[in-house]
């Protein structure tokens, strides 16, 4: 087993208290957006008390550490990458690619001569990036498409031009088809509507509001986007997607091509190792609304929420549709045979696993060592340890390889 420490970044959007108080520290007055938990080239994690990072330990151990399944599953690299996200402010409109997407599009900018970390670079590397959000707090976000009916209606009574026209559209053909034609005349460089056109919409969502909504979350939410970002297209957009609230322990699985934004909240975020992001609006960094239509899938669908299963009474497991990660999360809290806070429950997973501790003190073992965490603590723990246990009090989030 080997201690981990998070890499920060720091965005506009995040918090200047959320990740700070996680991990136990005074913070700052810059936002502190991530905290990454991995070995991606771009931010791997370090080893506190060893030299070099986990990208390293990998580079020198990796049949040891990965394991020969998951290197000829996936080649000489970490499969998945863990963050904490803590958004004060929305995130930008995205989505994300899917494995030959990715393989394309970073071949074309690497050819381009364009450097990896030059700001209007989308892809940063050849992988897939779908992921698992587990919210830490209440959470307000926007993932997938709505039915094109069910969005005409959220457009029909509003008083705005535009929103009128894009009923008709709708109205006109309520299919896939129709959402991407009215998804492509808001964002697309030559037809996406002017500022006074978005306010007017804002407007109409506002007033709305305050009479009877068919929908008060997606009015509020184009509120709070035209606040933040005044005339954006995207905040257009936000009507025809899902609105998501998920409380402190529920899961939504985020699919490539599945566009969407996290509006506000702390989540432990668990994805394919990949940095590749593809930004439409609502955000200041590079967008690229070409790439970002190409990519995205436009068929309506509820957003997939994951029901986790249960091992040893202590134990939840998010089971996602991809061979990258598994998350899972175990508390011990005393409360019952199966999770006393003396007994050592062992933890379902295998391969190369990351264990973060999210609060209390836990004692991490397996067959030849033990560890203990505390809040905000990781560690990372090679294939070639075997099956683990816990014992303590406190909640670890643990992800693995299935």
């Amino acid at each position: 087993m080997f201690r981990l420490s998070g890499v920060p970044r720091h965005y506009a959007w995040g918090s200047t208290t959320a990740i700070p108080e996680f991990l136990g520290t005074s913070g700052g007055s810059e936002p502190l957006a991530e905290l990454w938990f991995g070995a991606h080239p771009s931010s791997p994690s370090p080893l506190p008390g060893q030299d070099g990072t986990l990208l390293d330990l990998l580079a020198e151990d990796g049949e040891a550490q990965l394991g020969s399944d998951v290197i000829a599953r996936f080649g000489p690299g970490l499969p998945y990458l863990l963050k904490i996200l803590a958004a004060e402010r929305p995130l930008s409109l995205q989505v994300h690619p899917n494995r030959e997407q990715a393989r394309v599009g970073f071949a074309v900018e690497e050819a381009s001569g364009l450097a990896l970390d030059a700001a209007e670079r989308c892809y940063k590397d050849a992988n897939h990036k779908p992921e698992v959000w587990l919210a830490l707090s209440d959470v307000e976000a926007l993932c997938g498409f709505r039915a094109p009916r069910r969005a005409a209606e959220l457009f029909q009574d509003l008083d705005a031009p535009l929103a009128r026209s894009i009923a008709d559209m709708l109205g006109a053909d309520p299919s896939p088809s129709g959402v991407r034609t009215v998804f492509t005349a808001l964002l697309g460089t030559r037809t996406r509507p002017d500022a006074a056109a978005v306010s007017a919409v804002a407007d109409a969502c506002r007033a709305r509001l305050e009479g009877s909504s068919p929908s008060p979350r997606a009015d509020a939410n184009v509120v709070l986007l035209e606040s933040e970002f005044p005339g954006d297209p995207g905040v257009v957009a936000s009507l025809l997607l899902n609105p998501v609230s998920l409380a402190p322990g529920e899961s939504v699985f985020v699919p490539a091509g599945g566009v969407h934004a996290l509006l506000h909240g702390t989540v432990a975020e668990l994805q394919a190792s990949s940095d590749n992001v593809l930004r439409a609006g609502l955000t200041a960094k590079h967008v690229d609304v070409h790439a970002l239509l190409a990519t995205v899938d436009y068929v309506a669908a509820p957003p997939i929420r994951l029901a986790p299963e249960t091992f040893h009474g202590s134990t939840r497991v998010f089971y996602a549709p991809v061979d990258d990660f598994e998350l899972s999360v175990t508390t011990l809290d005393g409360a019952g045979a199966d999770a006393g806070a003396g007994a050592a429950q062992p933890i379902p997973g295998r391969g190369p696993r990351i264990v973060l501790c999210l609060d209390g003190e836990l004692e991490v073992a397996s067959a030849a060592e033990s560890l203990t965490v505390r809040r905000g603590e990781a560690l990372f723990v090679g294939a070639n340890e075997g099956p683990l246990t816990v014992r303590g009090t406190g909640t670890l989030i643990q992800a693995d390889v299935p």
